[in-house]
Parts: structure tokens; C-alpha cells; sequence
């Protein structure tokens, strides 16, 4: 209508002028232009060419590394114009979950800060974290593919201390003027606004392929780190590179780490896309259930540090949120731990309106010149103006618990109330005067010494952008990478312009060649006979999830007990019991949802019936075993015999008991000839599928070494059996 009304005005316009003001009037039409051409250059919105949109102006030194200036009009237009898209949903990061929890410092770090927070052990720090994924809406599905966020807010005695990491340690841009561009490309595409929440389309990879730098991090995002298990099963990094000053005024760099007690574990694809549809919300169900459930989740807290003097030391700039610092050159210390323990009062006052500044820091933790970090200290504040205006502050879950004491005053939103007559410093009464730099708890900037140049442009460590790909690939277990080679295979296939795939899978050759020949194969594209950058063979420790097994990992694992008329009671009461001691969640499927008899004993009614829950989201599943009755009927239930057969292919433990159940389970994966099955008082574990044979039911059996109890146990807390992946088994079943 708008555009109408414009045409329109414009149309009368040029009737009531003529000649040489028609031509002027012309150039205020809309403008339809199509970018996509390639015709014309790059300009600012008010017109101005630019000659170069990938660098932040900078002062730089010797090393070509400094601070970004406020002063670059480009870079402020260009992220002003992209955080004000977006009203009121976050731009990014758009649907997510969280819960507040307690942070406890187990090790002082005096040595290298003299942060409150990370040198005092006798305090308990209040916290919130929210976990989201970033591209798609508020309505879009949990368990897409993508990075999640992984934001912390620290309520410390000294004021908020805000963590804006991700489930990733990297990231695709190396200087925040570039984020506009990365989003833009990874979004829906702007002419039809499909695909929602996912980046299997051409402007996604197209950006891979331009912008080199992203090459490290599209492989962490084809991983199985990029469709997560659970919230509670990610590992959070802070990406960006901070400082620490400790007392005596000593500098660090430091990178933040976060470490679950419960195993670093992800879904299969085809678990993730299915879920999806089945159940949109599981991730957040997760967190909530676990939670209500009392299996608190739990993270080890460590720190990277690296002292100032020795910042030029590595083959890699430490500055650069593209690369890692491997583990085997700086050592993660662990010095915390942080556990979840409560859920959000209500949703939107807290989980939605929390707001995250990387700028928000304590004294003892610092910036450095990381020229991403840079940018989104400026982005982040500026974000949080749009959402939820300039006192969104002052909002209970944003809300410091130290006192807050300043001359700020009015605003949308207001909330404090603050009496008195002056609001300006200096003032005659004294009131409000800046804190003394004497004192241990005011913040201080480090005084960094800064001269240099101005000029848009990165170190020479900078421009090196393949070397840390082969590295993370190099890293993984072989199911790993074939997970990679999976994912890549089904991105490319919907990208339909040919010239996108087959760049990239020229690309990949960059990374590992035999990778690029095999997805080009599946893709359909021209299998490169030589790569530009062959891989090094070099491998590095902790980037592969079959490093982090976990401590922890019964607690809030969904089990389902399969259930039919007949089925033992003795048995499933046995069950049942021994692992809710656990902490983990049993949950009765049958075939409806009434109550199910027994073949003796009390009925029970179960949480779900065949067809409202799959296999899908639940961790494993045990078949009970009964009578006759009990193996006729999910024997010739088809959807019973697809639970086991699907929980199977996605490598998920399965348990039988007894002749019933094992003769449901040989329907189930029976044309699978290695899985071994157990006889008689027997209890056998092949390919993560635990059997007992007929003698071996009783209740008192199942809870001794060796029993079918403990044999299940073992296998569910590794997750996952991946023998069945690199044996092959998985592909004989259909799922």
C-alpha cells in the first residue's frame, strides 16, 4: 500500500513538472534493482562506494593487530541497519530455553585475575543460561541443524558478568562488520523466504565458498556437534578471546570453556529431522524434565590462558574467533563448576526477555584487540536498545543483584524510581561520585599502549584459513567424519544452482580430498582430482565427542519399557525401580494408552502409547518380556517391531528379556546376524543390544555383576553403540 501511495504521489508529481525536473524526480521512484545481476558496487545507505566492507577501521601496529574505532561511519551504519531488522525477536538466536543454576570456583585463579568471581572459593554466584539455536524464529524446531547458543549471566557481587558463547569454539567471521553478511547468507533466501531455520540452500554455501575464513567453522557446523543430544550434552565455548589483569596488573588472554558432566553427545540426522516434526520443543522439554526431575545439570568450568608476552608464539593469530587454541598446546584448568537447578518462574519475563552484552564484564576480566569481539561489544548493547529499549536493564532477570547507583534518568520502560534533586555529576551535594581507582571492586581499563596506523586489514595469521579445518576433521572418530561427509552430502543436494556445489566440493578438497570425491559423488557434481592445500595429517586432542564420555551420564536418560497384556511384572517393577534410583526417567509405552495387565500383578498405565511417542525421543528402549500373549502382540504390531528396528538404526541401546522378548527383538533385527543373542541363564551385550536368556529374569538376578542391569547400564551411559555404523549393521535395517 505504501509503495501505491508513493507511485501515486510521484505520478502527480511529474504532471505538475516537466523536462529537466521529470528526470530529477525519477531517481526517488522505487527502486527494484536487482542485486543478484552483479551490475554496480557496493555503497552506504546515503550512497557512498565503498572499496572494502570486510574490515572494521582499525588502528593497527607492527603485527597489523589493534582496536576497532567507533569512528568508521560504514561499520556503525552496517551493523545499526542489521541489529534494527528484526522487531521485537532477536535477530539471532530467536528460539531458545534456559534455567538459573549456581556457579562455585573450586581453584582461586589469583595468579592470573582478580576477578571476585574466579579468586574468591567461598562464594556461590547466582547465574541464568540460555540455550538457543541462531537462524531460525521463535516457531521453528529444537533439533535442527545449526549452532547453538550458550549464553551465562553471572550475577556477581561486583555487577553482571555476561558469557555470549555458542555450542562451537569457532566462528565463521573473523571482524564484526562481516556479521550482516554471514546471517543475511545463512537465513531464508530473500525472495521467497524459505528454507526456515536451516542452511541446505544456495546463499549459505555460496558465502562458504566467497569468504574463505568460514571454512573452519562450516565444517564444525556439518558435525554432529551442530545437532545436539540435549541442552545439558553441549560443551559451551565463549569464542571470543578476553583478558584476565590479575592484582599486581599482570595481563592474560584467556578463552573460556564449559565441559558437561553428562557426556558431550549429539542426535543422528535422521533422529534430528524426525524429532523435529514429532517434537518440536525437545530439547527445552529436556532441560525442564531433567531438572524437575532433580538430575541437575552440571558443567566443568575451565580457562585457557595465555600470558601477554607470549601472543605471537603460535603458527595461528590467538586474536582470530576462526581458530582454536588447541588443547595440546594450551591446556584447559579447570577451576569451576556450574549447576542448573531451577527452571524459569514464567517464560517470557525471563527466558525471553533476558538480554547478553559481550561487553559485560567485572573488574579483573578484560577485552582484547580480537576484532570480532570488538564489534559485537558495540552490537550487542545497540541490539538490546531495539528489542527492549534503554531501560531494558532494570528488567527483573537483567537487574544486577549489587546496588546500582547513577545519574541515568527517564527512558521507555523506566522502572527505578529514584528520589533526590540532583541528576548530573559533579553536583553540590557530592552525590553519586565515581568510585576510587584504589578500590578492589570499581572496574579499571587496562592501560594498553596504542599507536599504529588507520587502515582496514587483518595480520598475515589472519589470511591463513584451511590448516585448523583439516585439524578438527583430522580430530574425529571415523564415525564422526562420516557423519560430516553425510551432512555435506545432504546440504549440497538442495543447493540447485550447480555452480554452488560444485565450488564447494572443490573446497572441501582443501580440507581432505578423499572427503570432496565421495560428497561430489553423492552430490552430483565433478569429483576433484587435486587439492590446493592437501592435508597435513595433523590431529589435536578433546575435538572429537567420543573424548568427553562423561562422569555422569544416567541421570535424566529416557528409558522406555515396552509393555503389552502379559508382559512380567516382577521384571518391570525391577527395572523400573533400580534405574528412577538412578535418576533417570523409565517410561512405560504399550500399545495403548489404558492400563496394561500383566501376566500376574498389578496393572500400569503408561506414559505413552505406540503411536504419540517414538523411539526417537527416548535414549533406549528394554523390552520386558512376558508371556505368550505379550510376544503375539508387539510381535505383530507393526508399530512395535519399527520402535526396536528404528531405536536399532539410530545405534540407541536395546535391551530383551527373556524368550518374549528376545523373540520380538529377533522380528525387530533379526536379518542382523552378527548381533549375538543370550541363552539360557545368560546376559550377553553385541553391538550395544543386552539380552537375557529365559532363566536369567528374576528380579534379585538383574542387580548383580554381570546382570542384565548392570550390563545395560554400562551400555547406556556411552550413548551410543557406533560399532554398529563401521561394522555396517545400521544400513541393513530400513529406519
Amino acid at each position: 500500500m505504501t509503495g501505491e501511495l508513493l507511485k501515486s504521489g510521484l505520478e502527480k508529481a511529474e504532471m505538475m513538472v516537466g523536462g529537466e525536473q521529470n528526470a530529477k524526480l525519477a531517481q526517488f521512484k522505487v527502486n527494484t534493482k536487482d542485486v543478484t545481476s552483479g551490475n554496480g558496487v557496493i555503497t552506504s545507505d546515503y550512497g557512498v562506494k565503498q572499496v572494502n566492507t570486510d574490515d572494521w577501521l582499525k588502528v593497527v601496529n607492527e603485527n597489523h593487530t589493534g582496536p576497532a574505532l567507533l569512528e568508521d561511519p560504514f561499520a556503525r551504519e552496517k551493523i545499526h541497519r542489521f541489529d534494527h531488522e528484526r522487531i521485537p525477536e532477536r535477530v539471532v538466536h530467536a528460539r531458545g530455553s534456559g534455567a538459573f543454576g549456581t556457579f562455585r570456583l573450586l581453584e582461586s585463579a589469583q595468579d592470573v585475575t582478580s576477578a571476585g568471581i574466579l579468586t574468591d572459593t567461598s562464594r556461590e554466584t547466582p547465574l541464568f543460561i540460555r540455550f538457543s539455536t541462531v537462524l531460525g524464529s521463535r516457531g521453528s524446531a529444537d533439533t535442527v541443524r545449526d549452532v547453538r547458543g550458550f549464553a551465562v549471566k553471572f550475577y556477581t557481587q561486583e555487577g553482571n558478568w555476561d558469557i555470549v558463547g555458542n555450542n562451537i569454539p569457532v566462528f565463521f567471521i573473523q571482524d564484526a562488520i562481516k556479521f550482516p553478511d554471514v546471517i543475511h547468507a545463512g537465513k531464508a533466501e530473500p525472495h521467497n523466504e524459505v528454507p526456515q531455520a536451516q542452511t541446505a540452500h544456495n546463499n549459505f554455501w555460496d558465502f562458504q565458498f566467497m569468504h574463505t575464513e568460514a571454512t573452519h567453522m562450516f565444517m564444525w557446523t556439518q558435525s554432529d556437534r551442530a545437532i545436539p543430544r540435549s541442552f545439558r550434552m553441549m560443551q559451551g565455548f565463549g569464542v571470543n578471546t578476553y583478558t584476565l589483569i590479575n592484582s599486581e596488573g599482570k595481563r592474560h588472554f584467556v578463552k573460556f570453556h564449559f565441559v558437561p558432566e553428562q557426556g558431550v553427545h549429539s542426535l543422528v540426522w535422521d533422529e534430528a529431522q524426525k524429532i523435529g516434526g514429532q517434537d518440536p520443543d525437545f530439547h527445552r522439554k529436556d532441560l525442564w524434565d531433567a531438572i524437575e526431575a532433580g538430575a541437575y545439570p552440571k558443567w566443568r568450568f575451565g580457562i585457557q590462558v595465555i600470558p601477554e608476552a607470549n601472543e605471537h608464539e603460535f603458527d595461528f593469530d590467538i586474536l582470530d574467533a576462526t581458530k582454536i587454541w588447541p588443547e595440546d598446546l594450551v591446556p584447559v584448568r579447570f577451576i569451576g563448576e556450574i549447576e542448573l537447578n531451577r527452571n524459569p518462574d514464567e517464560f517470557f519475563p525471563q527466558t525471553e526477555q533476558i538480554a547478553f552484552c559481550t561487553s559485560h564484564v567485572v573488574p579483573g576480566i578484560g577485552f582484547s584487540d580480537d576484532p570480532l569481539l570488538q564489534g559485537r561489544n558495540f552490537s550487542y548493547f545497540d541490539t538490546q536498545l531495539s528489542r527492549l529499549g534503554v531501560n531494558w536493564q532494570e528488567l527483573p532477570i537483567n537487574r544486577p543483584i549489587c546496588p546500582v547507583l547513577n545519574h541515568n534518568r527517564d527512558g521507555q520502560s523506566r522502572h527505578t524510581i529514584t528520589k533526590g534533586t540532583v541528576n548530573y555529576w559533579p553536583n553540590r551535594f557530592s552525590a553519586g561520585p565515581p568510585a576510587e581507582k584504589s578500590d578492589p571492586t570499581s572496574y579499571v581499563d587496562y592501560p594498553q599502549k596504542v599507536e599504529g596506523i588507520k587502515v582496514r586489514t587483518k595480520s598475515a595469521k589472519f589470511k591463513e584459513h584451511f590448516n585448523q579445518a583439516q585439524l578438527f576433521y583430522n580430530s574425529l572418530s571415523p564415525p564422526e567424519q562420516a557423519h560430516i561427509q553425510s551432512a555435506l552430502s545432504f546440504e549440497l543436494s538442495h543447493c540447485d544452482d550447480p555452480t554452488v556445489h560444485e565450488r564447494l566440493c572443490q573446497r572441501l578438497a582443501d580440507i581432505d580430498l578423499g572427503l570432496a570425491q565421495r560428497v561430489a559423488q553423492t552430490v552430483g557434481s565433478p569429483a576433484p582430482q587435486k587439492s590446493n592445500h592437501p592435508n597435513h595429517g595433523k590431529k589435536t586432542i578433546h575435538l572429537s565427542q567420543t573424548e568427553f564420555p562423561g562422569s555422569n551420564t544416567i541421570p535424566a536418560r529416557k528409558i522406555a519399557l515396552l509393555i503389552a497384556n502379559g508382559f512380567d511384572s516382577t521384571v518391570y517393577q525391577t527395572i523400573e525401580k533400580a534405574y528412577k534410583a538412578l535418576g533417570a526417567l523409565p517410561t512405560p509405552v504399550g500399545p495403548v494408552r489404558t492400563p496394561i495387565q500383566p501376566a500376574s500383578g498389578s496393572a500400569v498405565q503408561p506414559i505413552h502409547h505406540l503411536e504419540s511417542a517414538r523411539s526417537t525421543l527416548f535414549d533406549a528402549v528394554i523390552l520386558i518380556g512376558g508371556n505368550e500373549s505379550y510376544q503375539a502382540t508387539l510381535s505383530n504390531n507393526g508399530r512395535a517391531v519399527h520402535w526396536v528396528r528404528e531405536a536399532f538404526g539410530h545405534c540407541k541401546p536395546v535391551g530383551a528379556i527373556g524368550g518374549a522378548g528376545i523373540a520380538i527383538l529377533k522380528t525387530a533385527v533379526g536379518t542382523v546376524q552378527q548381533v549375538q543373542i543370550a541363552q539360557g541363564s545368560s546376559v550377553l551385550e553385541s553391538f550395544g543390544v543386552v539380552t537375557a536368556g529365559e532363566q536369567a529374569t528374576l528380579g534379585d538376578e538383574m542387580m548383580k555383576q554381570g546382570s542384565f542391569m548392570t550390563t545395560f547400564t554400562q551400555v547406556l551411559a556411552k550413548h551410543r553403540a557406533w560399532n554398529r555404523e563401521t561394522e555396517g549393521l545400521t544400513t541393513m535395517v530400513a529406519y
